[in-house]
């Protein structure tokens, strides 16, 4: 196989685009795009056949196999990737692109990993009977201080490559970690998530002897981040790269008020029945919502709606923010399908002990509008290097 040529400069990709008419799949293909390593004119080829999990996985798969005979491999390492991220748990396929896609990585991306004195060093941190994978950089000259790296709910770390390369051509020493829950540490060591996400960073900070650190985490990140931050003050800076107050809020934060606060009385009244009743019909109605409900309560270990939702309610920043003494960075986003930034002012009322709080918002005019602004991440992460050098000492 020819290798990427790592030679080359850094690029971060730019540009939000409409592939379909459904918003996650939509979102989904700019990720693909912007963060994989995807083509815009291959996506504009399937966006609109894009219907339903099934199609998304055939289309997906079909086009890795193009891009294989084309020996285009940074793309059909992103079309496998992403091909298993709408596959319903259980189906063999899964775990097979998903392996698939990492061993290409692995292997297409080789020079950055191997060598004497390689760029990037893969380590693996022992944890509750898993070994957590991490990616460690450090800067060519004098470092501007230690970051710590990792994604949220459906996260790979391998997507993250060229942020982690970026941050380290800006002067800093970045640990890229993946924790329960995430990429493969799930999909093939089979550990769930943690809402206590103190412990593996604990694990990490601890294996590598890790202090005045920053700690900066991706979408469900932007819960884990701080949270991690309460526990452990050698998190001295913490980065939440996405509003995220409460799990519960952000899943039904786009229902009407009404629909919301029936929701919340029945989840007070232990109303299991009722509560399964209602997401299921919803699921047989929208097929995402089907996938949702279904892949949350296998990442979650839950045997039905009622039991994911009660998982979901422990990822509350409100018990433990008080807890939280460290400079924060809150990055939002303006047209964020996942999640109301509207949230915010509740979240930042939270925070009534930190040293500082700063919220940046992100809009279209930067085409950095989506989730996770994944159409500007240059940006993105500008703004969160700008920040940490205009923090006191």
């Amino acid at each position: 196989m020819k290798k990427y040529d790592i030679s080359q400069p850094i690029a971060l990709k730019k540009g939000v685009y409409k592939l379909n008419d459904e918003a996650n799949f939509n979102y989904q293909f700019n990720r693909v795009i912007n963060w994989d390593g995807g083509r815009l004119e291959d996506i504009q080829k399937i966006g609109g056949k894009i219907k339903s999990s099934a199609d998304w996985k055939r289309e997906l798969i079909a086009l890795g196999d193009e891009a294989m005979e084309e020996e285009r491999f940074g793309n059909a390492i992103a079309y496998y990737r992403m091909s298993e991220f709408f596959m319903y748990d259980g189906d063999p396929d899964k775990k097979k692109y998903y392996e698939k896609a990492t061993a290409l990585f692995y292997e297409y991306y080789a020079d950055y990993f191997e060598g004497e004195n390689p760029r990037i060093r893969r380590l693996e941190v022992p944890y509750e009977g898993v070994k957590l994978p991490v990616m460690h950089v450090k800067p060519e000259g004098e470092s501007r201080g230690t970051l710590l790296l990792h994604g949220g709910n459906d996260s790979y770390f391998e997507e993250f490559l060229f942020s982690l390369l970026y941050l380290q051509e800006k002067g800093f020493e970045v640990y890229l970690f993946e924790g329960p829950g995430q990429g493969g540490v799930i999909r093939t060591q089979g550990m769930h998530f943690t809402h206590e996400w103190e412990k593996p960073v604990k694990a990490v900070l601890d294996f590598f002897q890790l202090s005045d650190v920053t700690i900066i985490g991706v979408s469900l990140g932007g819960y884990l981040a701080p949270r991690a931050a309460a526990f452990d003050k050698r998190i001295t800076k913490v980065v939440a790269w996405s509003v995220f107050p409460s799990f519960l809020d952000v899943i039904i934060g786009e229902q009407p008020p009404v629909l919301r606060k029936i929701f919340y009385l029945l989840m007070r009244l232990h109303a299991k029945g009722l509560v399964n009743l209602i997401f299921n019909a919803k699921a047989k109605k929208e097929p995402m919502i089907d996938w949702g409900l279904k892949h949350g309560m296998y990442a979650y270990e839950a045997d039905s709606a009622y039991g994911y939702a009660k998982k979901l309610a422990d990822y509350s920043l409100e018990p433990i923010a008080d807890k939280v003494t460290q400079d924060i960075l809150i990055l939002g986003a303006s047209r964020d399908h996942f999640i109301d930034y509207h949230m915010i002012g509740r979240e930042i009322d939270m925070f009534t002990n930190v040293r500082s709080l700063t919220f940046r918002l992100f809009t279209e005019k930067e085409e950095a509008e989506n989730h996770c602004n994944v159409g500007n991440g240059k940006l993105a992460l500008d703004t969160i290097c700008g920040w940490l050098e205009s923090l006191p000492i």
